[in-house]
């Protein structure tokens, strides 16, 4: 069973502790982990590509049109997801990460839940994302959540693309 007690959910800037680090702890550690297991490992934040790179570096910036969640156990910041703006009638679920500290306790399926409220408040009828191939406990996760592999709208190599309706 996951332990959710303590945990809060909450966009960030608006509501998340002023003296917090905000997400940019936890895309680096995503980002880093991604490319290492992509077969790129890079030591540092100035190995990644400069568009990760940005989003490390000002996420205000990289995310200003879209909604960034943080999950908060007290005043850690435990986890990040972020909800595209809606296009299209639809919005897309990105950088979904948790603290290897936190897991296990269900703030993933927290975060995805908030992200889903947040997209049917946006009044968009679906959402998607997409996922690495090797990430099978992530794409469990998300099937258990009501997402479906679809066909692919990214080129990508051993990317999966997966759809839910809100």
């Amino acid at each position: 069973m996951s332990d959710q007690r303590g945990v809060s959910v909450v966009r960030w800037p608006d509501r998340s502790p002023s003296a917090g680090p905000g997400p940019a702890d936890l895309l680096t550690a995503y980002h880093l982990r991604t490319e290492a297991e992509k077969g790129a490992a890079v030591t540092d934040v100035a190995g990644l590509p400069d568009r990760y790179r940005a989003e490390i570096l000002d996420p205000r910036t990289a995310f200003a049109d879209d909604v960034v969640l943080l999950a908060l156990s007290g005043d850690t910041v435990a986890g990040c997801l972020v909800v595209t703006a809606p296009c299209g009638g639809r919005s897309e679920i990105k950088r979904l990460w948790t603290d290897p500290a936190f897991r296990g306790r269900g703030i993933a399926s927290r975060l995805i839940g908030a992200a889903l409220a947040h997209a049917a408040e946006s009044g968009v009828s679906g959402v998607r994302l997409s996922v690495w191939r090797w990430r099978t406990g992530a794409i469990a996760l998300y099937e258990r959540l009501g997402f479906a592999i679809t066909e692919s709208w990214d080129e990508r190599d051993q990317l999966v693309c997966m759809q839910r309706t809100v």
